[in-house]
């Protein structure tokens, strides 16, 4: 049987406080036995740095990183690319320049063929962006697993829709 692809890029600084959230779960979906068809990737510096994973074979994208929301630190969200605020709505997507509804904009402009058919950002709220060389705060830290798990139940959903499409 034919399985979906999809991509999960974890984006973030290991070595900046809350920045490493995406490297943090980069490094516990490595041994979680991700579905077949998925590639897993690690960009430390995200912005238009994503593009480059982009193949034009992915049914999903799932972009982790730490976010500014507004919520309380430690909050796990996953939202579609639809669902995320647009730039200049006062919310930071990405510490990195240019967000993730920026880029995917980007993509979809000048490599159409390469975009992935949905993406999805999970997204942990972090409020220490700027201190080099301090771990993760508590909360942010604790979160983490969550943010593993809803990756793995993002990808398992798209297994269970293809499955489906098949019969």
């Amino acid at each position: 049987m034919k399985v979906p692809h999809a991509l999960v890029v974890c984006i973030g600084n290991e070595l900046v406080a809350d920045d490493a959230v995406g490297h943090a779960v980069y490094q516990q979906l490595r041994h979680a036995g991700l579905p077949e068809g998925t590639r897993l990737e690690y960009c430390g510096v995200g912005g238009i740095a994503l593009l480059e994973f982009l193949d034009g074979q992915d049914r999903l994208m799932i972009v982790v990183d730490a976010v500014q929301f507004g919520d309380p630190p430690g909050t796990v969200t996953s939202r579609s690319w639809d669902q995320l605020p647009c730039p200049g709505a006062g919310c930071s997507i990405s510490a990195h320049g240019i967000g993730l509804k920026d880029t995917i904009a980007i993509g979809q402009t000048l490599y159409p063929e390469r975009m992935p058919h949905q993406t999805r950002l999970v997204g942990v709220e972090g409020c220490c962006f700027d201190a080099l060389g301090d771990p993760m705060t508590p909360a942010v830290a604790a979160a983490i697993p969550a943010a593993v798990a809803i990756v793995i139940s993002e990808l398992n959903k798209l297994t269970a829709t293809f499955s489906g499409e098949l019969q």
